[in-house]
């Protein structure tokens, strides 16, 4: 396997675990090197000027990647048009604003694109990347390494198999901040 680079792009409102789970992971990866990446080294003042880097960015790269809303961000890019994709549960209904194709599942795969669903499915992200850059022994390796075995206490992890009242009890929190996220993409794709 050559030489592998790996950029984390950061920007304002970043949920940590969405890159420091697949970090953690990607970082085991022989040969790989990993970067965080922003635009610059001050502070981002606004959505449209990370859009317009990760655009930039994206074109050269072997793999584009987001976990969780950052979906969103590739979305606003123009890079997820007609493509398969994946997000945390509770912003699914948004992601035909960017011309993506909702497709259930912790990880995604469309050609060189992957995204994962909510935060804790980046650890999954991370082992399936792996798996793709340097085989699935590594991948094994690694996943052995972090001690990854799941066995959450509650079935709640997923709308599917949590009760009525547990999805009841996020309603409000994630129909607020779904309408937050619905008013900065329009504005995001009608700027760029």
């Amino acid at each position: 396997m050559s030489a592998f680079n790996i950029g984390f792009v950061i920007f304002p409102d970043l949920t940590q675990l969405d890159f420091t789970g697949p970090l953690q992971v990607l970082a085991r990866m022989p040969q790989s090197s990993n970067f965080v990446i922003a635009k610059s080294p001050a502070p981002v003042p606004s959505d449209c000027e990370t859009v317009d880097f990760v655009r930039r960015q994206a074109a050269g790269a072997k793999y584009v990647t987001a976990v969780c809303t950052g979906a969103f961000v590739l979305g606003a890019a123009g890079l997820l048009k007609g493509r398969r994709v994946t997000t945390h549960w509770a912003y699914t209904e948004l992601l035909p604003l960017v011309g993506a194709k909702y497709e259930k599942g912790r990880v995604v795969r469309d050609g060189n694109l992957i995204t994962a669903g909510g935060v804790t499915a980046g650890i999954d992200f991370g082992l399936s990347v792996v798996a793709e850059i340097a085989g699935e022994t590594v991948a094994r390796t690694i996943q052995l390494g972090i001690e990854y075995d799941p066995a959450p206490p509650f079935d709640s992890g997923h709308p599917d198999s949590a009760p009525e009242s547990i999805k009841a009890a996020l309603s409000e929190r994630y129909g607020k901040a779904r309408s937050a996220l619905r008013d900065r993409i329009t504005q995001s794709v009608m700027a760029s």
